[in-house]
Parts: structure tokens; sequence; C-alpha cells
């Protein structure tokens, strides 16, 4: 019961702390770019079964992959690009964060 909670807290709730804490003025914008961070999600529509509770999703997903997280690192540190840098890093934190729970 705990698990999606915290899952879903964190996958919504952390770049909108994020999102008003750092970018005050355009919060709104930057909100919705780090939740557009999800979209690495589809990647799940590649799998079968499409969704299995008892699966991490942490390099079993091409977008979840341990080479896809080094990208998005990266993409931290362009000023460009930060923003969706910070919604990719936080959706794989939230990540990490469930498959520690299960």
């Amino acid at each position: 019961m705990l698990q999606p909670i915290v899952h879903y807290g964190i996958h919504f709730g952390l770049p909108l702390l994020v999102a008003l804490l750092i970018y005050r003025k355009i919060w709104i914008k930057a909100y919705t770019i780090m939740i557009l961070g999800m979209l690495i999600d589809l990647d799940h529509l590649l799998a079968n079964p499409m969704f299995d509770p008892n699966r991490c999703s942490i390099n079993f997903h091409p977008l979840h992959s341990y080479y896809a997280i080094i990208i998005y690192l990266v993409l931290l540190i362009p000023k460009q690009t930060r923003i969706l840098g910070l919604g990719l890093v936080i959706h794989i934190i939230a990540d990490i964060v469930d498959c520690s729970l299960m």
C-alpha cells in the first residue's frame, strides 16, 4: 500500500517541489517539462507482460537502462536541457525507490 503512494508522490510531488523552489518564475513550464519525463514509460509497451508489479524497471526497459540513465544525467549539465534532465532523473529516482520497496 505504501509503495504506490511513495512512487507517485515522487513522480508528481518532487517535480512540483523542484519547480516551485528553483524555477519560481516559470514553475508551470518547468513542472510541465519535468512531468513529460514520464513519457519514458512508453518503453513498458515493449514488455510482455506490459505491467508486472514485481518487476524492477531499472535496466529492464530500454529507456530505463543504465546507458539511458547516463544520458539523463548528462542532460543536467547544459542549462538548455537541465529541466528535462531533472524530470528524467526524478523519474528514475522514483523507479529506484520503487524497486527498493519491492
